[in-house]
């Protein structure tokens, strides 16, 4: 079931929130959606669920279009957004029913028994929505968006106010509903992100600005800066490593220990072994560290802008 978004453009007034956005999401897929607040994110999930139109372009799923086949990609998406809408005087499995009511499921009984179960659920499932905790509330969103089993899902920080264990147990539920659905996900949570998500967006100020792998992103990145962890056996003076050629940027962990990113095609080593020697100092490690995710999403979005 795959998704295929086409030239994507969504103006609010004198705002561009989307501009020109193309992508294409296969079957199967586990995708994260990353991007600051503000990006275009939910807007763009939006679109892809029907929610609201797109100014320009087009969006196919299962190479339907989502304009021209609304009910038909209503029934096969479901949709966790960013608000989570709930009608909290209602109880959960009254609130359960009444979405499989409008599914107009054959076996909303069983199915709802099912979901429970795998949203985890039963503790809270005899009270009222509104007296649940925040963790709990969100999973009475992603039960009513997997309720009628659909074939693509599109979640809008699905672990939103989870604690850790819950965090664990959505995360897993994502991963094995990923097996058999295509999964379209926004999250600021960079180890989620790493843990269930095959492939990568990562969008700023309406434009995708990376699409791929998490190792293929993060050797693009690896290409231009490298960086590297210091330890001395005194205090250094980081602004001396700052005048280093090639030295990007000295960041202080505390305890003798420093981050240094530096320009690619410079090997700033030996000087470094130098200012040590000229101040007396001695270096106890030196080693070239890879680039985690959050410092390739501040250099494709913070630095961006």
């Amino acid at each position: 079931m795959s998704i295929k978004v086409q030239n994507i453009t969504k103006i609010f007034g004198t705002q561009k929130a989307l501009d020109n956005v193309s992508f294409e999401i296969e079957s199967g897929e586990i995708v994260g959606f990353l991007g600051p607040n503000g990006a275009g994110k939910s807007t763009m999930m939006k679109i892809i669920t029907g929610f609201i139109p797109p100014t320009n372009g087009e969006v196919f799923v299962n190479d339907k279009n989502i304009v021209e086949f609304q009910n038909y990609i209503k029934r096969i998406i479901g949709y966790l957004p960013e608000q989570n809408p709930l009608y909290f005087d209602m109880y959960v499995l009254e609130f359960l029913n009444f979405i499989a009511g409008i599914y107009s499921l054959p076996n909303k009984k069983s199915r709802i028994s099912e979901v429970v179960e795998l949203t985890g659920l039963i503790p809270e499932m005899h009270k009222k929505i509104g007296a649940l905790s925040k963790g709990y509330k969100q999973r009475v969103g992603l039960a009513q968006a997997i309720i009628h089993d659909p074939q693509v899902l599109i979640l809008d920080e699905p672990t939103s106010g989870l604690d850790p264990n819950q965090i664990i147990e959505i995360r897993n539920l994502i991963q094995d509903l990923g097996k058999s659905k295509t999964v379209l996900l926004s999250t600021h949570i960079m180890q989620e992100v790493e843990a269930i998500c095959d492939r990568i967006l990562i969008i700023n100020k309406g434009i995708i600005v990376a699409d791929g792998t998490t190792k293929t992103i993060q050797a693009k990145l690896k290409d231009k800066v490298k960086s590297l962890d210091l330890e001395t056996l005194n205090p250094i003076d980081t602004k001396k490593l700052k005048l280093i050629a090639g030295v990007l940027a000295v960041r202080d962990l505390g305890k003798n220990h420093y981050n240094i990113e530096f320009d690619s095609k410079t090997d700033i080593r030996q000087d470094i072994f130098n200012l040590a020697v000229e101040n007396n100092n001695t270096v106890l490690s030196l080693q070239l560290k890879e680039h985690s995710l959050e410092q390739v999403f501040a250099e494709l979005t913070t630095k961006a802008n």
